[in-house]
């Protein structure tokens, strides 16, 4: 289907309440000239780019970080939409691809990457040790769905150990997926290593060597136009400085 072009409001307000855009700071301007900046980023980013959203501001005095959250794939689409942005960071070149195809997007800079774990539950009920262990049909399991970065990672990640998984449900981002563990109401979940260590150890981490297989880069570029323009270059410049690597790190994604 091919997608009409709207305006820039009549995208922006429905698609970012739906992402859940966020802002750091007052967002009161300082002066004269743009003060804000928009950052569209993957879900499995929440934590670390609200803090370097933090850290940007207070290098910036009087500037506003706005966040938008979510599937990669569908910031991807509300992007080509229309909806303004200046700033894409994305949990897989492939979903970055559809911004750039439409000349939207700067050349990207992958700044991290990202493995996969299986996430049980802290007193994990179901006795699950391993990935053979999800399909056993009395384990309940939750997935990405495909088209999205998460999913498309965990389709590899079974393909490589040869098995055949059925979840009983398939989430729209990697933070859904997770909270279905969390919640009890499924027994294990394939998501990002930095989804377990953000859940504080209300999940369980465990590694397997097919992770290996399915490892996500991420991209970020500046979005073309970027309404903010400057403040657009610097934000990714924080992103990819040592400062940004080192707030990465420490929340469990590798160094590209």
């Amino acid at each position: 289907m091919a997608f009409r072009r709207l305006s820039r409001w009549a995208v922006v307000l429905p698609a970012l309440l739906a992402l859940g855009l966020t802002g750091c700071g007052s967002g009161e301007p300082a002066g004269a000239g743009v003060t804000e900046v928009t950052v569209f980023a993957a879900a499995s980013l929440t934590g670390t780019f609200t803090e370097l959203g933090k850290i940007f501001e207070a290098a910036h005095p009087g500037t506003t970080v706005r966040f938008g959250f979510g599937s990669s794939a569908t910031l991807a689409q509300q992007i080509v939409q229309g909806a303004p942005a200046d700033v894409f960071a994305a949990a897989s070149p492939a979903t970055m691809k559809t911004v750039t195809d439409a000349s939207l997007a700067s050349t990207p800079t992958t700044f991290a990457r990202n493995r996969l774990q299986i996430a049980v539950p802290a007193d994990d009920p179901a006795g699950v040790d391993d990935l053979k262990d999800l399909t056993d049909p009395k384990v309940k399991v939750a997935l990405c769905a495909e088209q999205v970065p998460c999913g498309a990672a965990a389709v590899k990640a079974l393909d490589a150990a040869g098995l055949e998984v059925t979840p009983v449900t398939l989430e729209q981002d990697v933070k859904a997926t997770l909270t279905k563990v969390e919640l009890g109401e499924v027994d294990a979940a394939l998501v990002y290593t930095t989804d377990v260590i953000a859940s504080g150890g209300r999940v369980r981490g465990i590694a397997f060597p097919e992770a290996g297989q399915a490892i996500n880069d991420y991209p970020i570029a500046t979005l073309a136009p970027a309404p903010a323009g400057d403040l657009a270059r610097r934000f990714v410049d924080l992103v990819l400085s040592q400062q940004g690597r080192d707030v990465l790190t420490e929340a469990g994604f590798e160094a590209p």
